[in-house]
């Protein structure tokens, strides 16, 4: 996996909320039409994959953003063991482009032409409320770094022949 040009590559992690709301399909509808979808499935994960996978959000001094909840068991309550959706696309400059479709982090906040404006329900205020961490429909890599990280978490080694999608598919603007 030395040689993938990661820039091109983002892991869409679909949340139990976008699971159990039924939006995977619809979701990724909008995400297919600025990349491919290479791969999808419905995965169950593990305490040792979302802790990974959320590492930053669990590590001092970002932990210390979250004062109202309890992080660490609201990520292991919401996610391990629970159905979420994961994805992975390809697109020039694919985590800067998912990133800008998704909009912000508050669905309450975020613009109506974004996923979560259009699909979330949650906000930030009820979340703290609530003292629980916020729903918000999907993650993409924040950048190649990130999304060589998270394919490693959600995918590894042994799918690694899902990179290769690249190579099979038309070069971008040539007709199909």
């Amino acid at each position: 996996m030395t040689s993938v040009d990661w820039t091109r590559w983002s892991v869409v992690l679909l949340k139990p909320d976008c699971v159990a709301r039924r939006l995977v399909d619809q979701v990724l509808d909008v995400i297919g039409n600025d990349a491919t979808i290479v791969d999808r499935r419905i995965v169950h994960p593990t305490a040792d994959q979302i802790f990974a996978h959320y590492a930053d959000l669990l590590t001092m001094p970002r932990i210390a953003d979250f004062t109202w909840v309890d992080v660490h068991a609201d990520v292991h309550r919401t996610y391990v063991g629970q159905p979420t959706g994961i994805a992975l696309a390809h697109a020039p400059d694919a985590a800067v482009r998912l990133r800008g479709l998704i909009g912000h982090f508050d669905p309450a906040q975020a613009s109506t032409d974004t996923i979560r404006g259009r699909f979330g329900t949650d906000s930030l205020a009820r979340a703290r409320a609530e003292r629980r961490l916020i729903a918000n429909v999907i993650h993409t890599s924040d950048d190649p770094v990130g999304a060589r990280r998270e394919f490693g978490i959600w995918y590894g080694n042994a799918r690694a022949h899902l990179l290769n999608r690249a190579a099979t598919t038309p070069a971008e603007g040539a007709p199909t």
